[in-house]
């Protein structure tokens, strides 16, 4: 048996997205989506997430990208240059990270920050995920693991999924970030044995990453008629394109509306139903 979680990405960094992913799950086929605990607009996907009880709440723990929840003067090492503002490219948190520039501690205590203003706002956390993936590094990864375990935050994204040549001629002009994924994925041992010692939940990996900003319909079955049977994950980013986004700094604008048309057909819930169990990480963890 299939079964698959779809979960929405960035909630609470703007009024569209919100809105877009409420709509993804009364409307489609989204099952949980992860709040992102500096977003701008947290407030308006808190007062969503409640009225929404059906939808799975995570943290989208954010370490790329906009601001701490803690005082910078706490978090130095998970900072731009004298800024009081994260990285903003995933490249260079990854080299930071490599050059053991990065703060375990400061990584733990973030983390912890953002889970439990999310916590404090009256979510039940399901699990968590990283703003561009970034737990997917070792060094990156335990810390936070460490910060879910303490918070009770029972499961966690796995980043890693099935790279195949198929995928590649399904979508050829993904090519340079189906090669960066494939490289990537040589690290998906240590995650496991990670979340297995920390004692965490799981999936048997995630589809939709490389296609990221360029999913569709087609490519979207494609990649589920490709995987094996288990609880796979499906990321999607799922929103509106509004000012307030062209001002957000995402590479993802136009490619939201896409997903949200894609994520809300009815053909899409008649393809999922006669093949696939939706799912939640509220399912995952019992």
């Amino acid at each position: 048996m299939l079964r698959l979680i779809v979960n929405a990405d960035d909630f609470g960094l703007t009024s569209g997205v919100n809105r877009g992913i409420a709509e993804a799950h009364a409307k489609g086929i989204v099952t949980s989506a992860t709040l992102m605990a500096n977003g701008p607009t947290f407030s308006e996907a808190i007062e969503i997430a409640q009225a929404t009880p059906s939808l799975a709440v995570g943290c989208h723990v954010t370490l790329v990208d906009g601001i701490p929840v803690l005082e910078a003067t706490q978090v130095p090492s998970l900072l731009s240059g004298n800024s009081a503002r994260f990285r903003t490219a995933f490249g260079s948190f990854a080299l930071a990270s490599a050059l053991g520039k990065l703060s375990g501690d400061e990584i733990e205590a973030e983390a912890t920050a953002q889970i439990r203003k999310l916590q404090s706002a009256g979510i039940q956390v399901s699990h968590f995920d990283t703003h561009k993936h970034v737990h997917l590094f070792p060094k990156v990864l335990a810390p936070i693991l460490r910060a879910a375990k303490a918070c009770g935050v029972p499961a966690v994204r796995n980043p890693f999924g099935p790279v195949r040549i198929l995928h590649l001629r399904a979508q050829p002009a993904s090519w340079k970030r189906w090669t960066q994924v494939g490289i990537l994925n040589s690290l998906s041992g240590k995650f496991r044995r990670a979340v297995a010692k920390s004692g965490l939940r799981t999936t048997d990996g995630t589809i939709g990453v490389v296609g990221t900003g360029s999913m569709t319909a087609e490519l979207f079955q494609f990649l589920l008629k490709t995987i094996p049977t288990g609880t796979w994950e499906f990321v999607c980013h799922p929103g509106y394109l509004d000012d307030d986004l062209r001002a957000a700094g995402t590479r993802l604008l136009a490619s939201r509306e896409t997903e949200l048309q894609m994520l809300t057909t009815e053909r899409m819930r008649e393809f999922l139903q006669s093949n696939i169990v939706l799912s939640s990480y509220r399912d995952l963890t019992g």
